[in-house]
């Protein structure tokens, strides 16, 4: 069975991104446009589609690491803040957005939440990311035929 381990993180995402653009709960809300993903960030994403691609991003992450809650999942999509002359220094991403992706992503029924634990998947999230997995992989393997063996 072909999972996400199988298939490489991006060319992966975006094909879950445009499945999940599909979702009628999964929507960049009014604010979003406008929004920072982290202190780290000195602007908003340029992409029109990233809201979606952030929801494939977050899907991936609980599918591999789940159960995770928002302060962990802000942390994973953190990054370095300049400051300046002092060194470097690790910050969390955006809670907000965090917050916000995971209420979307429970209410399309793709995660759910375990009290005290944080988010993880369900079967039905599970199936979709599985599913999108081989799609990927057997279009991979079209290209590069050594993959096929993947595929069994």
């Amino acid at each position: 069975m072909t999972t996400v381990y199988d298939v490489p993180a991006d060319k992966f995402i975006d094909k879950l991104a445009l499945k999940l653009s599909e979702f009628e709960a999964i929507a960049a809300p009014e604010w979003a446009q406008f929004a920072k993903t982290g202190a780290h960030r000195e602007k908003a994403p340029l992409r029109s589609d990233w809201w979606q691609v952030r929801a494939a991003a977050v899907l991936r992450k609980i599918y591999m690491k789940g159960p995770i809650g928002i302060e962990r999942m802000a942390a994973e999509f953190g990054g370095r803040s300049d400051r300046g002359s002092a060194p470097y220094r690790a910050v969390r991403g955006s809670r907000s957005v965090a917050r916000e992706m995971l209420k979307q992503l429970e209410k399309s029924k793709l995660i759910k939440k375990d009290r005290g634990v944080g988010r993880s998947i369900t079967p039905a999230g599970q199936a979709l990311v599985d599913n999108i997995s081989h799609e990927l992989l057997k279009e991979l393997s079209e290209e590069r035929p050594e993959l096929s063996k993947y595929l069994a």
